[in-house]
């Protein structure tokens, strides 16, 4: 078995993450960036995605717990797309995300927080 690593750099999200007042009441651009490792338990079929896992399905999932519902600290938001991604995907076995508000202060092009989890 082989591993494999799905990344996405900088995906721009509108969420609604934070506790200041202008964060209560407006979404703010924040960047993920991800690398997930993924068990590959078959051989890759060049005509079958199915024979691998489908980077479409896990941005998509990222995207939604992020848009779901206003989270007040981003620390809640990486432990909700973190499990998320572990527990809809079984070939997955490792996630370290990276979760940057660029809008948060003037003197910092960002602020954020990283996590790694593995199973």
């Amino acid at each position: 078995m082989n591993t494999i690593t799905i990344f996405f750099e900088r995906l721009a999200i509108e969420a609604r993450v934070g506790v200041l007042p202008r964060e209560l009441k407006d979404t703010q651009r924040i960047y993920i960036d991800a690398e997930i490792s993924v068990q590959q338990t078959q051989v890759v079929n060049d005509l079958d995605i199915t024979s691998v896992l489908d980077y479409r399905l896990l941005r998509q999932a990222v995207i939604e717990e992020c848009t779901r519902e206003h989270v007040h600290l981003v620390e809640a938001l990486g432990q909700m797309i973190t499990t998320r991604l572990l527990n809809d995907f079984d070939e997955v076995t490792a996630v370290k995300l990276r979760i940057s508000k660029p809008s948060a202060f003037d003197d910092c092009d960002a602020v954020g927080i990283e996590f790694n989890i593995s199973r």
